[in-house]
């Protein structure tokens, strides 16, 4: 069987989000699958740790889809051609595009619809690309798989999908994400915020991350605690970054940019908390990440974060920047409840792993090709 993959986020130096989803599966169904052959398709010039096994060909094609017409061309004409050519039997899109116009059988994941209910989120043209392509390749693919029940029910909604052509897949953390010992916390505070307690956000600096709310939130909170940091760990996603920071605020925050996750793994793990309150998400591998570490989470009450954190997470209002600083102050100040949320993050971290994740994406796939023609 030949399979082929959307490989267009395997970005060496840029693995967030769509990358690290895409990785962490296709790694796994390469490795685990010598039977069969996987053509992984790339926009651009592939760094080599991304052939995870002999049964792996990669496939380079263009345009580099940097635009919405760059997309249409790279999906439409240039990946079409590239499906027939390398004889693909079953397409996987791990970030939800698809090809329309082709005639092999796709399975895609859509990971959430933020772009719906919140255009505005993205550069117009993105959005219109988005709002007007992800219903007709909702109604293409032959399956979809979400990370989510709320995504899910959100994609079935919207988009008027059956349930049943819905699989719900949950993602996982990199297993490098551990407790650390008090000489790691220690040397991870001294390297990245000068000895000092800190809260981190993980993620895209993308409008529905809510971080200015974030940062209005910790000016608050800074009025009783001068001495502890945000960390902020992330790229901008649409190359904008209008945030309003205040000159006394503006000492207190760090931002990191995209980091290697070496380094993250350290800073997760050191945290006083994971500050994580989007008003929109489909899943959330930070809280995960998180978990993985035995930190605290204060979450957003929205979307599907309380469905992944569950009872590993004290909830706040994104939209309430009170309520936020509240969840900041209380945390800080409050061992018991430090120390409840470390041990039902630990828990709650066995609920997802990317072993079983992979497993399932690769059980759909067969599925699929089991209903093809002889």
């Amino acid at each position: 069987m030949r399979i082929g993959i959307n490989a267009r986020n395997l970005l060496a130096k840029k693995l967030e989000g769509f990358g690290q989803y895409t990785l962490e599966i296709t790694k796994r169904i390469c490795e685990q699958n010598p039977q069969h052959e996987f053509i992984l398709f790339f926009d651009r010039p592939y760094d080599l740790q991304f052939i995870f096994s002999d049964n792996v060909k990669p496939v380079v094609i263009s345009p580099q889809t940097r635009h919405p017409i760059l997309y249409l061309i790279w999906f439409e004409w240039s990946l079409k051609n590239a499906l027939i050519r390398e004889k693909i039997d079953v397409f996987w899109s791990p970030d939800g595009f698809s090809c329309l116009s082709s005639s092999v059988p796709h399975i895609i994941t859509i990971h959430d619809l933020n772009f719906e209910h919140n255009p505005k989120d993205l550069p117009w043209l993105v959005s219109r690309y988005f709002r007007f392509f992800f219903p007709k390749f909702a109604r293409k693919a032959k399956k979809i798989i979400t990370v989510s029940e709320y995504s899910k029910d959100d994609i079935c909604t919207t988009y008027g999908i059956k349930k049943e052509k819905v699989e719900v897949i949950y993602n996982a953390a990199n297993t490098a994400f551990r407790q650390l010992t008090e000489q790691e916390i220690c040397d991870t505070k001294n390297e990245f915020t000068a000895g000092n307690d800190f809260f981190i956000f993980v993620g895209s600096l993308h409008p529905r991350k809510n971080i200015q709310n974030l940062i209005y939130a910790f000016e608050l909170f800074c009025v009783s605690n001068k001495s502890i940091k945000l960390v902020i760990v992330g790229s901008d996603m649409w190359k904008e970054n209008n945030l309003v920071i205040s000159d006394e605020v503006r000492k207190q925050l760090i931002f990191t940019g995209h980091i290697e996750n070496t380094q993250l793994t350290k800073l997760m793990g050191s945290a006083l908390a994971l500050t994580y309150i989007p008003y929109f998400e489909g899943f959330g591998i930070p809280l995960v990440e998180a978990m993985n570490c035995g930190i605290q989470i204060i979450a957003a009450n929205t979307t599907c974060l309380p469905e992944i954190a569950k009872d590993a997470a004290i909830y706040c209002n994104p939209f309430d920047v009170n309520d936020i600083a509240e969840k900041m102050l209380l945390v800080n100040s409050n061992s018991i409840i430090r120390e409840d949320l470390a041990t039902k993050s630990l828990q709650r971290s066995k609920y997802f792993d990317w072993d079983i994740a992979a497993v399932k994406v690769e059980i759909e796939i067969k599925k699929i090709v089991e209903t093809l023609p002889k």
